[in-house]
């Protein structure tokens, strides 16, 4: 073929058969024969590249059309951003494959979906995006008391497939707390790239103790450069060396590909010992590749890697800040709309009778009981909202609990109980359902001392949709800079997914182009019911001393909040 034609293009000719053409229009460049071809004598051709191929085939293709042919049948590999109907592909870059396969000695191959791997550094929380390689169990029991901390367990989960094997290790870990910052450079590093340079990243192995390497970090891709200075980036020694600061660290510089075939620059090898004496000076690292080496006698290197920067901090437990003096401060904050239904009514959420604890609170003890152990003083300010108050049946969404403006806390979880139920017999559940002025009641306290002695989290308890969803992100924007979390526990068989988005686990709380400092918001599920068996044979009295704690909640509740406290422990720290 010639540039500038627009012609026919047969992929993976064997034996006479005629191939299913694909025609190319704009630029085509190809190779003809056994350099790209089929094997086994046929004729077929290499590596077309083309800018644009006709509607049904592929919209835009910058990639590779290349003809293979595998045992008796030949295929096609597509990579392209878009494919076009009767292909299969994606829109992500991966390499997908669909009928573009030539005649073989038995029809057209089509290669399967779904080959290659997305471009480092794209990271999907959604596991339905990802595909499913297999799965296996082991106890932790099993992987510890494993000769040498090494388990190999067979994949399994896809019918009549092998899945492969993992591998697991384990390494009893050390008590560092260090986290390093650290950012490097390149300089004159290999070329790859055929129309280019090179799109290098940097993969980093910590040694383990039996002699074998793990990947501990990937450094972002820097497209198009022979000399890429990397963003810096944040390890615990941990994960970089297990605290053992004259242990290997391997830090391999790579090519990277659209295919995931990533082309190997070359590599080398320090400690964690070496980078850290290297903080007020620049430290230059002669980048090898062996094979290179070994082939060429002229060979000096395929690039340097400079360290530029190399800075350590100590990184406390939220634990440490409450040992250290620290004061936690939980306040409560009960719904009383009426989308709840009549209290007097078996199917409202606030119902109670003597052998059964209403929804809200089953939910108030089982998260209050875990609350109450961290709390110092075990005085817990709370409120309602939603409701009209007497006399005037004004609408409040901040009404203290015990009908003391002045001093809402209530003695313990159980003051907490009593002043909820007393609230039922006085007030009218009405709404809306409004979070944005109880958050701010607890932010204006969390405002008053900032150096870290003091930290509040407001415990919300809801039934269903919150109506101020604007005022309510406005609110958790300011109070992200504050010493103060907000954990979210629904009630009740109403939808929840919008207050996912007060979550800001995946996508940040913003709020008139601001974002949020911090994620400060937990939503959990409620607790689940009491058994029938228990409440017929429990009366309420019982059931009040009894613990009831929700699965999971043990955990993820004082999870969450270690990771709320530590994150503004931590910002202050560093201010």
């Amino acid at each position: 073929m010639r540039p500038g034609h627009t012609m026919g293009v047969a992929l993976g000719v064997q034996d006479g058969f005629r191939a299913c053409g694909v025609a190319l229009e704009g630029w085509v460049q190809g190779m003809w024969g056994g350099s790209g071809g089929a094997q086994g004598g046929s004729r077929a051709v290499g590596w077309p590249w083309g800018h644009r191929m006709r509607p049904g085939h592929v919209e835009w293709a910058p990639g590779v059309v290349l003809g293979v042919r595998v045992g008796s049948w030949a295929g096609g590999w597509l990579l392209a951003h878009r494919v076009g109907s009767g292909h299969l592909g994606s829109s992500r870059g991966k390499v997908a494959a669909g009928p573009v396969g030539a005649l073989g000695r038995r029809g057209v191959g089509v290669g399967g979906g779904g080959l290659g791997q997305e471009p480092l550094g794209s990271h999907s929380a959604v596991l339905g995006a990802q595909d499913f390689l297999g799965q296996a169990f082991v106890a932790l029991g099993e992987v510890i008391g494993s000769q040498r901390g090494r388990l190999e367990r067979a994949l399994t989960g896809v019918p009549g497939k092998r899945c492969g094997t993992i591998l697991l290790l384990a390494e009893e870990l050390s008590n560092c707390r260090d986290i390093v910052t650290m950012q490097l450079c390149a300089n004159k590093l290999d070329k790859k790239d055929f129309f280019g340079k090179s799109d290098p990243f940097l993969v980093f192995y910590r040694s383990n103790e039996d002699g074998t390497f793990t990947i501990c970090h990937k450094t972002e891709v820097v497209k198009n450069t022979l000399n890429p200075v990397w963003q810096p980036f944040t390890i615990p020694v941990r994960a970089l060396c297990n605290g053992d600061y004259d242990r290997t660290v391997k830090i391999d510089v790579y090519d990277w590909d659209r295919d995931g075939s990533h082309d190997f620059i070359g590599e080398f090898a320090t400690s964690y010992r070496e980078l850290s004496r290297a903080q007020s000076q620049f430290t230059v690292y002669e980048v090898l590749n062996p094979r290179k080496k070994c082939k060429k006698k002229k060979y000096v290197n395929s690039g340097t890697v400079t360290l530029l920067s190399f800075s350590v901090e100590s990184e406390f437990t939220f634990v440490d800040y409450i040992r250290g003096g620290t004061q936690l401060n939980f306040t409560v904050a009960i719904d009383f709309t009426a989308s709840n239904g009549m209290p007097s009514q078996p199917t409202s959420l606030h119902y109670a009778s003597p052998y059964q604890l209403s929804a809200y609170a089953l939910a108030l003890k089982a998260v209050g009981e875990i609350i109450q152990d961290y709390d110092s003083d075990k005085l817990f300010p709370a409120y309602g909202f939603g409701a009209k108050l007497p006399p005037d049946g004004k609408i409040s969404h901040q009404f203290p609990l015990n009908n003391n403006v002045d001093n809402p806390s209530c003695a313990g979880i159980e003051g907490v109980l009593e002043s909820y139920l007393q609230s039922l017999r006085t007030v009218q559940l009405y709404g809306p359902t409004n979070f944005a002025p109880v958050i701010n009641q607890v932010a204006g306290a969390a405002a008053q001392v900032t150096d870290g002695s003091q930290y509040h989290v407001l415990l919300i308890i809801t039934d269903g949709v919150i109506s101020d969803m604007l005022q309510t992100k406005e609110a958790i924007v300011t109070a992200s800079a504050l010493p103060m979390s907000i954990i979210i526990v629904g009630v009740g068989p109403a939808e929840f997914e919008a207050m996912e988005e007060l979550d800001g686990d995946e996508v940040r709380v913003s709020s008139r182009g601001r974002y949020a400092e911090r994620d400060i918001v937990q939503v959990t599920p409620a607790p689940s019911p009491v058994p029938p068996q228990a409440r017929d044979a429990e009366p309420l009295a019982d059931l009040r001393s009894r613990r009831v704690v929700p699965t999971g909640l043990q955990t993820s509740f004082p999870q969450s909040l270690c990771h709320f406290g530590i994150t503004w422990m931590t910002r202050e720290t560093r201010c």
